[in-house]
C-alpha cells in the first residue's frame, strides 16, 4: 500500500482539525492554507471523511469543518482503512500494477508484502492522531 497524496492530504487535514477541537469548526480555507493542501483537492476529501463519521460540518458563516472523535480515539490506521476501503486487501505492495504481474496469482513475493501490509498496519494502529499533535515540537503541523 502505497501511501498517496490524497491519503497525506486527509492526514494533514484531520491533524489540522485535531489541532482546533472543541474551538468550533475550521474553514476549508485555512486548512487548505495551513497545510498546503489545493483547496479544491480539500473539499472533496473532507467531503468524503463527512462519511466517515469523524468529520462534520456545519454550513453558514460560522461554519466550516469539525473533528467528532476525540483526537486520542482515532488512530492513523482508522482514517487509511477508511481511505483505502475500495482497494483490494490482498493487494500487491510492489510498484507494478497487478494485472501487468506476469506471476500474478503465483508470486513467491505475495506473503513478503502482506507482512509488509501488516507492519505498516500496525504502525498506524498504534498512533493516534493524539499521538502526532503530541510530537508536533515546532507546533507548525506539517507530519509528512
Amino acid at each position: 500500500m502505497l501511501v498517496t497524496k490524497k491519503n497525506q492530504y486527509a492526514l494533514r487535514a484531520v491533524f489540522e482539525l485535531a489541532k482546533h477541537q472543541g474551538k468550533g469548526p475550521i474553514k476549508i480555507s485555512h486548512i487548505a492554507e495551513v497545510q498546503a493542501i489545493p483547496e479544491r483537492f480539500l473539499e472533496v476529501i473532507l467531503g468524503q471523511l463527512k462519511k466517515s463519521g469523524f468529520v462534520q460540518s456545519k454550513r453558514g458563516y460560522q461554519g466550516g469543518y469539525l473533528l467528532v472523535v476525540p483526537a486520542s480515539e482515532l488512530s492513523v490506521g482508522d482514517l487509511m482503512r477508511f481511505l483505502q476501503r475500495n482497494a483490494p486487501t490482498e493487494a500487491c505492495m510492489a510498484p507494478v500494477p497487478e494485472s501487468s504481474c506476469p506471476f500474478r496469482g503465483d508470486c513467491v513475493f505475495f506473503p513478503m508484502w502482506r507482512r509488509v501490509r501488516e507492519a505498516i498496519y500496525d504502525v498506524y494502529d498504534q498512533t493516534s492522531i493524539q499521538d502526532l499533535l503530541d510530537d508536533d515540537r515546532g507546533g507548525k503541523g506539517y507530519p509528512l
